[in-house]
């Protein structure tokens, strides 16, 4: 699955384009790489992403084309906040 639809699905940004243009400015990391909106995530990926002065790191744990909104938090781990 790409990184900006695996984020839109897990709910970790509400929109694709968001996360399009998140990974477009260099914000996003797939396992300390940066990511292209293509690039293709696995189970077992650590990505970390940019939001202003902070930064957000998890752990895919699933990966899935759709989910209900009950169980995206289940398709990711939080490293750290």
């Amino acid at each position: 699955m790409r990184i900006d639809k695996f984020l839109k699905v897990s709910r970790v940004i509400k929109r694709r384009t968001v996360a399009n243009e998140a990974c477009d400015a260099g914000r996003v990391t797939i396992n300390g790489r940066p990511a292209k909106a293509s690039a293709e995530v696995h189970v077992g990926d650590v990505v970390e992403i940019g939001f202003g002065s902070g930064k957000t790191k998890f752990e895919i744990l699933r990966v899935s084309e759709t989910v209900r909104k009950d169980d995206a938090k289940e398709m990711y781990r939080l490293l750290t906040e």
